[in-house]
């Protein structure tokens, strides 16, 4: 679900334009997975992962991706405990999500991305990647991941599914 005002989950879905991209942001202590869907807004792919530096230098970075790749929608993912709430990698997900607000007109949008970063590992070793080329990979899956998620609950919420 979408956490808005960090505390409340939104119950409506933004109506889906037919023709722009979106983008999710996996936040983590170190790396920030980034992820991208196609023009229809359909598919997502892995965009980069960016080191982390300070929640302004982040937020300005992941502003420059997104207006070089026309973004229309940010999704932060945020991390939410067994009974919904916050956890505190979701609050420093909605600080940095604050920052980007701050420093943009392109919408933020929180989503819930638990277990994500599981999921991300848990492909690449079915995948049957060797363990050199897993390390540090799994941001930018993570974000996919999130992304799709968001993706696949517009086209329920919109009926297109």
């Amino acid at each position: 679900m979408i956490v808005a005002d960090y505390t409340i989950i939104q119950t409506e879905m933004p109506e889906k334009n037919k023709y722009s991209r979106l983008m999710a942001i996996d936040p983590g202590e170190k790396r920030i997975g980034i992820a991208i869907s196609d023009l229809s807004g359909s598919i997502a792919f892995p965009l980069t992962t960016i080191m982390h530096v300070s929640r302004l230098e982040d937020a300005k970075k992941i502003i420059e991706l997104a207006e070089a790749n026309t973004v229309s929608c940010i999704i932060i993912g945020q991390a939410l405990d067994e009974d919904g709430q916050l956890t505190n990698s979701a609050v420093q997900a909605s600080r940095l999500g604050e920052q980007i607000v701050s420093r943009t007109t392109i919408p933020v949008r929180y989503w819930d991305e638990t277990g994500t970063t599981f999921e991300a590992r848990k492909s690449r070793l079915e995948m049957k990647i060797p363990r050199k080329k897993r390390r540090g990979h799994h941001d930018s899956i993570a974000a996919v991941l999130i992304l799709q998620n968001y993706i696949e609950s517009l086209n329920s919420f919109s009926g297109d599914g």
